[in-house]
């Protein structure tokens, strides 16, 4: 962990040196070297070091690129060096020549703003170290004749450096001259810096050079293919042209592709300008040899752009109950999500013009984005395009290669409008968020121009070089996480969001959807596997835990290819899955019910909490023992439930008298406040009322109601504040067979997204004040 040191008090200045962190280099004891300093605080590190006797520490980074290391950024080991001599040149570098005099380990290092400093302790030298006199000669003889290949490859390497290292005797000697005169990977240095033995260090240098030795040979040979390729193809090029004058002598006509290029070009419709752009490219295939390689790119590069719909534009009618039918036939739920695409669509009737309108659809996996893009494209009656932009990293992916590099081609959105065959499709942008930004460019950039209606009429593929009218094309995009999404990209779209579907929903969707799809996959009729309601209810609580249905629909794929097999062997004709059968069938249960309070206790409330794949129920237990005021909370919590859980204290602090407290409890009571499953983190600060509603009930003795669920946020002075995810919340709290819910009363306008199976069961209790809280749910009045 990084030590940022204001002061000098408690520093061992013997043991401190003024540091730099070197990129690419490597010092070693007894080594000179010089190099060029250029950071702000590593001249000062050069400056201060002169001033203090001229001694150093040196170490090495290990990324070249960081240019603010921190002790994490660095290695353990470097050397202390003398400086022997500094030079300065213009731009505040300074040029130094050092000589290592030991090395030394990393103990702390001390960022004093301006300059590093760093305290070492120095390492045993390894010439003091015993070894193996017959191990030493054979690493010596292993590493003088592989230096002598690596030498063969630098013809202007002294041969008195090879003479001296050809007739060293001394494995330190040998180790010292051979590191110091190789040019190895900074890396490879480091390690043979780190080592101590020098059995060791002479093992690594042997392999560090035959590795170095490969790679010269490899690139030697590649070098001389490049030279022969280079010599065959002007031998080709002189033969083609001796070809292309007996063919004009002869009178053969090679220019007919050629001219039906410029026949299809004029047929086109698009600007004069991209026209003639196109005229000269055929024009320059009509003067070029037909074998030759440019003719082949400038072919290709046609074929590619006379593919494209130019002009060519879908008419479709759209109506509201036509769109409505489809939305309502591929999707179960997700209400306001489908009125949001009908109003989108209503724009889209009356003004078929309309731009810029560019739909994000953001939620959790598995929850029908790319469908709900697909029922679009059925409703509007368009084409329809599907471009994955998980991982893409580089900028040509987008906007496509130069049609000059080999291998060229377009960018996936021109790709799309080509397998769409029209100039108007609708165009799915899957996974966003999922653009990498890499050293060949920022695709995300890319997208800006792709999705803004004021540029996107003129889009240009770096490939086809001519620009492309995207504007008429409808853009909806993808994302698990709309946090990852670019500023600039995210300002551009409009984002609807999917939540989570309820255990409710999910019964619908298998039943309506899932069981008749892969029934009809698997070869089975209706009649031949029966799932009832309640195994389907039993596969969602105790087999899946997930925001979508795609692991229920495996599952339900499981049964049917079970299913298929007993019919098939002639076992059984009729099958029927009830929840005693799901054992048998697909294993032990692999989610539990939640955990809740069955009876009324003392110090043990039922809250709700939200999670990515839906609500859960998460108790909350407090006991109060004899101490000195601690406070212990575990269970995995965060900072944010830390924090809820001191309001508490401080707010049971200040109603103490009217419960009957104890008012000194926080000096004479331990107080334990625990969340099961202490596995799973949690953290938020929807826990407030159930920790305070806990700690109440604990101190005063009072026993709480175990069919009331609760959730809200709490301030100082004991109001209840809104939270977010009801809609989940309650489903938990309905699936864990609550009678009572309290929920802050800003949250009232929510209950219109609760599943209404779960208002018709629950009585939902609005609370402004942790007074409402307590008196709801405390299982006796309190006075």
């Amino acid at each position: 962990m990084d030590r940022i040191i204001k002061s000098e008090k408690n520093i061992d200045n013997s043991n401190v040196f003024y540091t730099i962190a070197m990129r690419g280099l490597v010092a070693f004891p007894k080594m000179i070297m010089h190099f060029d300093v250029a950071r702000d605080k590593s001249v000062k590190a050069v400056e201060k070091a002169i001033d203090e006797g001229g001694k150093i520490f040196l170490v090495t980074q290990h990324e070249t690129y960081v240019d603010n290391p921190k002790a994490s950024d660095l290695y353990k080991v470097g050397v202390v060096a003398e400086i022997r001599q500094v030079l300065r040149l213009p731009d505040n570098i300074v040029k130094i020549l050092v000589e290592g005099v030991y090395k030394a380990n990393l103990v702390h290092l001390y960022d004093e703003g301006d300059v590093l400093r760093a305290e070492v302790k120095k390492t045993v030298s390894y010439s003091r170290a015993k070894y193996d006199s017959v191990e030493a000669e054979a690493l010596m003889r292993s590493v003088k004749d592989v230096f002598e290949r690596y030498a063969s490859f630098f013809p202007k390497m002294p041969k008195e450096l090879i003479a001296s290292v050809m007739t060293q005797e001394s494995p330190i000697k040998l180790f010292e001259t051979v590191t110091f005169n190789c040019n190895l990977n900074y890396r490879d240095k480091q390690t043979l810096l780190e080592e101590s033995n020098i059995i060791s260090k002479l093992s690594v240098l042997f392999a560090c050079l035959s590795s170095e030795v490969e790679i010269l040979e490899l690139e030697n040979l590649i070098n001389e293919q490049t030279k022969n390729s280079i010599d065959k193809g002007q031998k080709e090029y002189y033969l083609r042209e001796q070809m292309r004058v007996i063919q004009e002598q002869l009178g053969e006509d090679e220019s007919e592709e050629a001219y039906s290029y410029i026949n299809d070009i004029m047929s086109l419709k698009i600007d004069e300008k991209s026209r003639e752009k196109l005229l000269m490219e055929a024009d320059r295939l009509l003067k070029l040899p037909p074998a030759s390689q440019e003719a082949f790119v400038i072919k290709n590069y046609l074929d590619t752009v006379l593919e494209l719909p130019w002009g060519k534009y879908t008419k479709s009618k759209i109506t509201l109950e036509k769109a409505e039918a489809i939305l309502e036939k591929d999707h179960y739920g997700l209400k306001k999500v489908k009125e949001r695409i009908l109003e989108y669509l209503a724009v889209h009737i009356l003004n078929p013009e309309i731009k810029g309108q560019i739909i994000c659809l953001a939620g959790p996996p598995g929850i029908g984005k790319t469908s709900i893009a697909k029922s679009v494209a059925k409703a509007m009656g368009r084409s329809y395009a599907r471009v994955s932009l998980g991982g893409v990293r580089d900028e040509a992916d987008i906007r496509g290669h130069r049609k000059t590099y080999v291998g060229a081609m377009p960018g996936r959105i021109i790709t799309a409008v080509q397998q769409a065959e029209t100039s108007n499709p609708l165009i799915l942008l899957d996974e966003i968020d999922k653009l990498c930004s890499d050293i060949k460019g920022d695709p995300s950039s890319a997208m800006l121009e792709v999705l803004d209606s004021e540029q996107n009429d003129s889009f240009r593929d770096h490939f086809i070089e001519v620009p492309f009218d995207l504007s008429k094309a409808v853009f909806i995009t993808t994302a698990n996480d709309i946090s990852a999404v670019p500023a600039p990209l995210l300002d551009r779209m409009e984002v609807i969001e999917l939540p989570s579907y309820t255990a409710e929903e999910k019964f619908h969707i298998a039943k309506n959807h899932l069981i008749p799809k892969q029934l009809k996959e698997h070869g089975l009729k209706a009649s031949q596997l029966r799932i009832t309601d309640d195994a389907v209810r039993d596969i969602i609580q105790f087999y899946t835990k997930e925001a979508g249905v795609r692991g229920l629909e495996r599952y339900i794929a499981s049964l049917c290819r079970k299913s298929a097999k007993m019919i098939a062997s002639g076992d059984k004709k009729r099958i029927t899955v009830k929840p005693d059968d799901l054992h048998a069938l697909l294993g032990l249960k692999k989610y539990l019910p939640d955990i809740a309070s069955r009876k009324n206790q003392v110090g043990v409330v039922n809250g709700l909490a939200w999670t990515s794949v839906g609500g859960v129920l998460m108790p909350m237990e407090v006991i109060i023992l004899k101490g000195t005021g601690k406070i212990e909370i575990t269970g995995s919590l965060g900072d944010v439930m830390k924090e809820s859980a001191k309001i508490a204290v401080s707010y049971v602090r200040s109603i103490a008298e009217q419960y009957n407290i104890d008012p000194e409890f926080y000096k004479n009571s331990d107080i334990h406040i625990h969340a099961p499953e202490g596995a799973v983190p949690k953290d938020g600060p929807s826990a407030g009322v159930t920790m305070t509603t806990a700690l109440v009930s604990a101190l005063s003795d009072i026993p709480v109601k175990c069919d009331v669920a609760m959730t809200g946020e709490i301030t100082l002075h004991g109001k209840v504040l809104p939270i977010g995810g009801l809609r989940e919340k309650s489903m938990a709290a309905f699936k864990s067979d609550m009678n009572t819910v309290l929920i802050p009363a800003a949250n009232l306008p929510d209950l219109e997204d609760v599943d209404p199976v779960v208002k018709e069961k629950i009585r939902f209790i609005a609370v402004e004040t942790l007074s409402d809280v307590l008196e709801n749910a405390l299982d006796k009045p309190t006075g």
